[in-house]
C-alpha cells in the first residue's frame, strides 16, 4: 500500500537536520520533519521553511512537533507518523544541543549536564528504542524490508573539549549507542550507522567562528574548509538509499580529515 520509502528526522527544522530532510527528499523519501516546534505561518524559516523546501521536490512532508526529551511524546510522534505514511523506513537521529554556556569542566552545573545529556542521550535512546520495535515488528511482517537507523554523533565522540564537557559526553554515549544497536539489531535485518562530522557551518558553531576559523588556519583540518551541512547529508542518504547495505555499526566521518593522526 505505501511504495514510497519514508524518513523520520529529528532536528531537522535548521543545519544539518534540515540538510538531510533536503537530501532524502531528493532521494524520493516522504519525510517527517521533527523540532520542539511549527509555526505553519512562519515559512521563512524552521520546519515551515523546511516543508516548504521538500514539498517543492514533489514528496510529501509531515511535521512533527515535539521535544525528544520529554519520552511522553515518543509514541505520539511514531503514531503520527505510521497514520500518515504506514511506516518508518529510516530514522535518522540528528536533534542535540549543545551547553546554553560553555563553561569549564569544573564549573559545568547539574542542571547543564541534564540538559544535554537529556536531549542528546537520553532522549535519542528512548526514541530509537521505540522505532527499532516499530522496524522490528514490521521486518517480522515484511522480511523483504530495509530499515535503517543513522545517528548523526560528532568529532567530540573521541576529541576532548573541557569547555563543553558534558556535550563530548553525550556524543561519546550516544556512538556506543549506534554500536549497541548495530549489534542488537542486526539479526532482524535492520542496518545501524554512525555519521560523526566535524566542524560544520550551523546555528550552533556560529558563536565561536573565529575559533575555529583559526584551528582550520592553523592545520587542524587538513581539507583546510569548513564543512556544510549537505556534506553530511550527502553521507546519510547514501546509507539510507541502501549502497552500504554490508555494513553495519560502522563510523563515518565527515570532518574533512580531521580523524588523521599525524606527526
Amino acid at each position: 500500500m505505501y511504495t514510497t520509502p519514508c524518513a523520520f528526522v529529528t532536528g531537522a527544522s535548521r543545519g544539518i537536520g534540515r540538510a538531510i530532510a533536503i537530501g532524502l527528499a531528493r532521494e524520493g523519501f516522504n519525510i517527517v520533519g521533527n523540532a520542539t516546534g511549527y509555526d505553519v505561518n512562519d515559512r521563512s524559516r524552521g520546519l515551515a521553511e523546511t516543508q516548504e523546501r521538500i514539498e517543492e521536490l514533489g514528496v510529501a512532508f509531515l511535521p512533527a512537533a515535539g521535544d525528544i526529551a520529554d519520552l511522553r511524546t515518543h509514541q505520539g510522534l511514531l503514531e503520527k507518523t505510521c497514520d500518515r505514511f504506514g511506516h518508518v523506513d529510516v530514522l535518522v537521529n540528528n536533534a542535540g544541543v549543545g551547553p546554553r554556556q560553555r563553561l569549564d569542566f569544573l564549573d559545568v552545573t547539574p542542571e547543564s549536564f541534564d540538559h544535554v545529556l537529556g536531549v542528546n542521550l537520553r532522549g535519542t535512546f528512548f526514541l530509537t528504542q521505540r522505532f527499532a520495535r516499530h522496524m522490528v515488528e514490521r521486518k517480522a511482517r515484511e522480511p523483504a524490508e530495509r530499515p535503517k537507523i543513522v545517528f548523526i554523533t560528532s568529532i567530540s565522540a573521541d576529541t576532548s573539549s573541557p569547555t563543553r564537557s558534558e556535550y563530548c559526553l553525550s556524543k561519546a554515549g550516544l556512538s556506543q549507542l549506534a554500536r549497541v544497536c548495530a549489534d542488537r539489531l542486526a539479526g532482524h535485518g535492520i542496518n545501524v550507522y554512525e555519521v560523526r562530522p566535524g566542524i560544520i557551518v550551523t546555528d550552533m558553531t556560529a558563536p565561536v567562528k573565529e575559533k575555529y576559523d583559526a584551528l582550520i588556519a592553523g592545520g587542524a583540518v587538513p581539507q583546510g574548509r569548513w564543512g556544510k551541512p549537505e556534506d553530511v547529508a550527502r553521507v546519510v542518504t547514501a546509507l539510507a538509499r541502501g549502497d552500504f547495505d554490508y555494513s553495519t555499526g560502522g563510523v563515518f566521518e565527515v570532518s574533512g580529515g580531521m580523524n588523521i593522526r599525524s606527526l
